[in-house]
């Protein structure tokens, strides 16, 4: 993920950018730069798009889900979004 994020940064922010020690320093470093990251991308720095690993969304049943990681180093929980519909819930 990070090689796709250096792509048009500056050398200061490509120094930050490898700096970053977890996904979310990385996530606030885009959002105080002003860098808008594709669905993708933010897929792949919030814990990637799950697969049939998960249940479909239990609002729309769609199977498009991002599983993403929020919290610090040390309360870290992971929360399921519907790309579709933007339904959030916990795994079981």
């Amino acid at each position: 993920m990070k090689q796709e994020l250096l792509k048009g940064l500056t050398k200061e922010q490509i120094e930050r950018v490898k700096s970053c020690k977890n996904q979310n320093e990385l996530l606030a470093f885009a959002k105080e730069e002003g860098i808008e990251l594709n669905d993708e991308q933010l897929a792949a720095v919030s814990g990637g798009f799950c697969s049939e690993t998960t249940e479909p969304c239990p609002k729309c049943g769609s199977k498009n889900i991002i599983k993403e990681h929020r919290g610090n180093d040390v309360h870290m929980h992971t929360v399921f979004i519907c790309k579709n519909c933007k339904h959030e819930w916990n795994p079981k």
